[in-house]
């Protein structure tokens, strides 16, 4: 019911059309545990259609190993950037929700309340 009665206080969205235009031909998902670290494959991460980031791992000041474009960020809640400039308006972010407090995380956002 909880689930129910959130959705419906969403409204409905497309993909933005940069992102629907996109044929996903080549995508590439990049995890946030640091093993591209002094792998320098920026250059060739770069070169993917799709980039799929995974939590908020940092690009700035890792480009040359973890590349600089990203097309969709995924996240839990909590680590969702706190302020607007943090999301890069090229980009897509997509909160990962599962547990009850997510819900009410996004429930506080969208009524714009505090938690």
């Amino acid at each position: 019911d909880k689930l129910k009665d959130l959705l419906e206080l969403l409204p409905e969205h497309d993909l933005p059309e940069d992102l629907k235009s996109k044929h996903c031909k080549r995508c590439v998902v990049v995890g946030s545990g640091g093993i591209l670290h002094g792998s320098e494959l920026g250059h060739l991460l770069n070169q993917f259609d799709i980039i799929i980031r995974l939590n908020d791992a940092p690009v700035q000041g890792y480009t040359d190993h973890v590349g600089n474009k990203t097309t969709i960020r995924m996240t839990y809640p909590e680590g969702a950037p706190l302020s607007e400039q943090e999301y890069p308006p090229a980009s897509l972010f997509v909160a990962v929700l599962f547990k009850s407090v997510d819900f009410n995380w996004l429930q506080a956002m969208v009524k714009n309340e505090t938690l």
